[in-house]
């Protein structure tokens, strides 16, 4: 598969580069980007931290807001950033902020006009990181990571795939998205009515039915205002506490769902990920 580099710069001895391809998986073209810190090379490769973003996102969001490359540098880890859905002149789409273009969930679409491309859960969990590695000076030794939706989708691809990861992390997930406005809306349009397919794709569910071996580092502001309505991490953490699952829900007061309260705590991630993921 071929890449094309459109954009590079460097930082804190890294690079950080923006590559379009050409997805067979979503059937249209895609952009990520990608954070390479200073030590990265054929004979040394690193391993991969995989971000994914929340809801109106592209790649960019996370690279530009977040102020993780200090960090992601000293720690010797990749930072990788796909899109948030399929996109471009043939992509089902709706005029809606919470749904097409820019909030593809991570799943799978099996609902048309959406299954044609949304295809996103395949994109991230294999055809992304196979080409990642196999054009960049990474291992394929990886972690997973994300915001809101990102979230969401950090924790669903984590616990279904516990053997290609080796940590998981969340700012502000949609914790169920099965019982809020979001995921109910969402899981509807790309699943359809029948909520038994609903739930491979709920990491409250998932949690509930299986074991899981991964660390589970959960942050979420008490200001958040989508706290109560859609995000729901109490449920998460009941049912974790419950079944002895290994996850740490942070609250912080007065923070809120902007990559304000992202970049505050996004140090604590990288070295949680890069503890994992070096071990």
């Amino acid at each position: 598969m071929t890449i094309e580099n459109i954009s590079q710069t460097k930082t804190f001895g890294g690079w950080h580069k923006q590559y379009v391809h050409t997805s067979n998986v979503l059937d249209c073209a895609m952009r990520f980007a990608i954070f390479l810190p200073p030590n990265a090379s054929k004979s040394q490769p690193v391993p991969v931290l995989y971000w994914l973003s929340g809801l109106t996102c592209t790649d960019e969001n996370f690279m530009q807001k977040a102020g993780a490359f200090r960090m992601a540098a000293e720690l010797n880890i990749a930072i990788v950033a796909p899109d948030t859905s399929p996109r471009g002149e043939g992509v089902a789409d709706d005029d809606a902020y919470d749904l097409g273009q820019g909030a593809g969930f991570y799943v799978n679409a099996t609902q048309a006009p959406w299954a044609s491309h949304y295809q996103m859960y395949d994109y991230i969990t294999k055809e992304l990181p196979a080409l990642i590695e196999s054009h960049f000076p990474v291992t394929a030794v990886k972690s997973i990571a994300g915001h809101s939706m990102g979230g969401h989708g950090a924790l669903v691809i984590g616990l279904r795939n516990q053997e290609s990861y080796r940590a998981i992390s969340a700012f502000s997930p949609i914790s169920n998205p099965m019982n809020c406005p979001w995921g109910q809306k969402a899981f509807t349009a790309y699943l359809g009515s029948d909520k038994a397919n609903w739930r491979q794709y709920d990491a409250t569910v998932l949690l509930a039915e299986r074991d899981a071996n991964l660390p589970i580092l959960v942050d979420q502001g008490d200001a958040d205002n989508f706290l109560a309505e859609q995000l729901k991490p109490e449920l998460l953490v009941s049912v974790a506490n419950k079944n002895n699952h290994e996850l740490n829900l942070r609250m912080h007061a007065g923070y809120d769902h902007s990559y304000y309260f992202i970049s505050s705590f996004i140090a604590d991630h990288l070295v949680f990920h890069a503890e994992n993921l070096y071990k």
